[in-house]
């Protein structure tokens, strides 16, 4: 991976990014887990889940919420976090990112699932250990959007069997895939998670060509 440190503008507060910039319009932002428990950009499955991308190439951009890292601010319950993502999003589309995804871990997954509504343009959100147990998602109704949510079967933050229930009703055609033996850090599985989200977005590819 060839990212380039960067920095882009949220609420007027400068945020830490890492950009691997590729040819073409499609792009992700991938967000990191929980700030007061550790997460942040450089984060094992944030890097995986950008490896995946970067192969199917995708410009990516992993970022620190604001209060991580060099990003300036501090941690805003997940509020001002929605506007980092937003911010993220903008920062891709002005450099000519027309198709851009939006891929969370965690609390960045709840981040992204809050402000689902607020990020018209994007079509595609993969979910990687949502943390259901931790944190409510009631407020989630049906989008056509979540197109994966990966769990592990070993996970007491975000357990697949909770999650499994809540896919039918968040979007019913999305891929729900587990990773057995995989607690919610997938300690030694972040191979095997790379390797499925490499999977999926082939699929959609090749699909795609199948579809036109």
């Amino acid at each position: 991976m060839t990212e380039e440190r960067i920095f882009f503008e949220s609420d007027g507060l400068q945020l830490e990014g890492l950009l691997d910039a590729q040819p073409g319009e499609k792009a992700v932002v991938i967000t990191h887990p929980h700030p007061l428990y550790g997460g942040e950009m450089h984060n094992d499955v944030v890097g995986a889940i950008s490896a995946a991308y970067i192969k199917a190439f995708h410009t990516t951009l992993r970022f620190n919420f604001r209060g991580v890292g060099a990003s300036e601010g501090e941690y805003n319950e997940g509020m001002g976090e929605q506007a980092d993502v937003n911010a993220a999003l903008t920062f891709l589309r002005e450099r000519g990112k027309c198709t851009v995804a939006l891929a969370g871990y965690s609390f960045g997954a709840w981040v992204i699932a809050m402000g689902l509504t607020r990020y018209a343009e994007t079509r595609q959100v993969i979910m990687v250990s949502p943390p259901v147990s931790f944190v409510d998602f009631s407020f989630l109704e049906y989008s056509s959007k979540i197109s994966l949510v990966i769990a592990g079967s070993h996970d007491d933050i975000g357990p697949a069997d909770m999650i499994r229930t809540m896919v039918t009703k968040w979007n019913p055609e999305a891929e729900f895939k587990i990773i057995e033996g995989a607690d919610h850090f997938y300690w030694g599985k972040t191979g095997e998670l790379r390797i499925m989200i490499e999977d999926f977005l082939e699929n959609k590819e090749s699909n795609k060509g199948v579809e036109s």
